[in-house]
């Protein structure tokens, strides 16, 4: 099968590769589309240690084209969880599974879904309703991941939300938070245009980024500062914001992934604020029938997210796109024809 291969960091071509037999429950699906990420970015560069030759993609779905001894569902349309667990290790008994120490990443720790075709877990198949088009639908594996991460901080309604950073994350945690009664919903990014992007989503106030935004908070919020913050840059300054946007005993989500080692933070208010810290990391399979279920019915729109469509062998150039400063780009999906 064709394949988009990772030979070493910064080293990705067209290669051909033996196509997957899957084993006992497990399942072999056709990518039809995927989705790219700032993971697929780190791995590419070599900031993410993995094992080469790698298959990268971690968002990802396609039909159904072997299935064992149920051959019932084949050409269907399917969503796939690319996080893997043992289930039987500490975590994975406390329902803990994102956490699961044994765990696999499809498209990090084994090959994912930058090719013809994919292998999984029974388990780890969703099958995807008429009202999801293809074209959108690798958008649910992050929106599994924000969902995850709220029902952790557990918004309710009437609480004032901030979202610091825009991205595709930022937008669906914008969404996510309003679909649950937040108000006001603040977006924060310097990007005007994502500004505008959150603003249609829902966002009720929109600011940029830095002490204008920080100063915007405290104006919406009366002075107090917000009761939720969802920082989803990774940035150490920008989390630094986050913690001088909240209120006296709020909560803080460090949703963004955070590979700095050093930076300065205001220490003394996460002391002085009690503010409740809340990482996130990843999805539970709990989260993928919930996610499609948002989508399907309307709650969330995936649709402006989408800025570019490109085909399985123009990745290099897709994930050179991620590193650029191009201000109008949110998910870039790749379409196997």
């Amino acid at each position: 099968m064709k394949a988009m291969v990772l030979r070493a960091p910064r080293d990705l071509g067209a290669d051909d590769v033996e196509r997957p037999t899957p084993g006992h429950d497990q399942v072999l699906v056709r990518v039809t589309h995927s989705g790219i990420c700032g993971t697929d970015l780190k791995i590419y560069k070599g900031a993410i240690p993995v094992r080469h030759p790698l298959i990268m993609g971690h968002e990802m779905i396609g039909e159904l084209v072997e299935a064992g001894d149920d051959q019932s569902h084949l050409g269907d349309r399917v969503l796939i969880d690319p996080g893997l667990y043992c289930g039987r290790c500490f975590n994975c008994r406390a329902g803990q599974t994102n956490l699961c120490p044994n765990g696999v990443l499809l498209g990090r720790d084994a090959d994912g879904g930058f090719a013809e075709y994919v292998m999984a877990p029974r388990s780890h198949i969703f099958p995807l309703p008429d009202a999801i088009s293809s074209r959108m639908a690798p958008l649910l594996q992050v929106v599994t991941v924000c969902l995850h991460g709220q029902r952790l901080v557990d918004v309710l309604p009437g609480q004032s939300v901030v979202v610091v950073g825009l991205g595709v994350a930022g937008q669906l945690h914008v969404q996510l938070a309003k679909a649950r009664g937040a108000y006001p919903v603040i977006g924060i990014t310097r990007s005007e245009w994502k500004r505008r992007v959150a603003a249609d989503s829902g966002a009720d106030i929109t600011l940029p980024s830095g002490a204008d935004g920080v100063r915007g908070v405290s104006d919406a919020t009366s002075g107090q500062g917000a009761d939720v913050v969802i920082e989803s840059t990774g940035q150490v300054s920008a989390i630094a914001d986050a913690i001088s946007m909240a209120r006296l005993g709020a909560t803080l989500l460090l949703f963004g992934i955070t590979t700095a080692t050093e930076g300065r933070l205001p220490f003394y208010q996460l002391y002085f604020k009690e503010l409740k810290l809340v990482n996130s990391r990843a999805a539970k399979s709990e989260d993928f029938p919930a996610a499609i279920d948002l989508v399907a019915r309307g709650v969330l729109r995936l649709e402006p997210l989408v800025t570019h469509v490109v085909s399985l062998p123009e990745l290099e150039t897709a994930i050179h796109m991620l590193e650029s400063d191009e201000d109008r780009r949110l998910k870039i999906i790749l379409e196997n024809t």
